[in-house]
């Protein structure tokens, strides 16, 4: 009983920010609304009609990303497209380090907990995901796939946001 209300505790705790979801199922994408669009530490959710460029990821499952590395300027908003080739359920979520962390942590107690949020593209096998995102902000950042067991595997990858140049006077 307590495992049940300390499981209860987690995820409601954990979906005020975003709703976790790791079912079958396949999440449509909403309109973009920027009214309802949050600030993370690691950006925002990018308006789809201001995509300065688009990025192709494969996921496989000899649990790796290509590309495992990425850079981009701060202001850019791009368009992620997430491609499964594998025969297993894989995904692409961005966040800083300790954030994927944790979550992945969760997945390995709750593996059939489920989420959706505009910085995570949940993709079956053969298909592909996309995610846009505006990098507003400096810094080095990760994405990784946080099914059980695939982020430790070494299915993770780097986001270096480059800081916009300062104008100088004179």
């Amino acid at each position: 009983m307590k495992s049940r209300i300390l499981a209860s505790t987690l995820i409601l705790a954990l979906s005020s920010s975003m709703a976790w979801s790791h079912g079958d199922e396949s999440h449509e994408k909403k309109t973009f609304d920027p009214a309802t669009v949050e600030q993370m530490d690691f950006g925002k959710a990018g308006d789809p009609k201001k995509i300065s460029r688009t990025i192709k990821f494969e996921m496989t499952d000899q649990m790796r990303f290509t590309p495992d590395r990425i850079a981009v300027k701060q202001g850019e908003t791009v368009k992620f497209v997430v491609i499964n080739n594998g025969k297993i359920m894989h995904e692409m979520v961005i966040g800083s380090m300790k954030e994927l962390q944790e979550h992945s942590e969760l997945m390995k107690k709750f593996p059939e907990m489920e989420h959706s949020a505009p910085h995570m593209a949940h993709v079956k096998p053969g298909n592909t995901g996309e995610i846009v995102w505006t990098f507003n902000k400096p810094g080095e950042f990760n994405f990784a796939c946080l099914m059980a067991g695939h982020m430790e595997a070494g299915m993770l990858g780097t986001i270096t946001v480059a800081a916009k140049k300062r104008k100088t006077a004179g």
